[in-house]
């Protein structure tokens, strides 16, 4: 039997926003627990997901399996389709990508 267990997870990378203030916080508390931004994002949601009674029982019922998706999630082909959409949208005027939100943020961060 090995002594060590390795759990693979699939990972995914999505663009949300977040007041300024989080975003410097998670920073923040990233340096704190000499971690990354992504950890403390994902291992804070989790934590807040497994506590949260009212969400978990939301979870048991029929309705959670037909919530519609509103999560900004990258889509990477065969040839890496979104590496190359951000790569085209440096040589575009306002450095737009398509199918992405033009607003301008000052702070994004990619859950991975």
């Amino acid at each position: 039997m090995p002594l060590l267990e390795i759990v693979q997870t699939r990972r995914i990378t999505a663009m949300i926003r977040l007041d300024e203030t989080t975003a410097s916080q998670i920073d923040q508390y990233a340096a704190f627990l000499h971690a990354t931004a992504d950890e403390v994002v994902d291992k804070a949601l989790a934590y807040v997901f497994a506590k949260d009674r009212d969400f978990q029982d939301f979870l048991r019922t029929p309705e959670s399996a037909h919530v519609p998706p509103s999560l900004r999630v990258r889509h990477f082909g065969k040839e890496g389709a979104a590496h190359e959409a951000v790569k085209d949208a440096a040589k575009r005027p306002n450095g737009s990508v398509p199918g992405h939100d033009p607003v301008p943020t000052k702070r994004a961060a990619g859950v991975e």
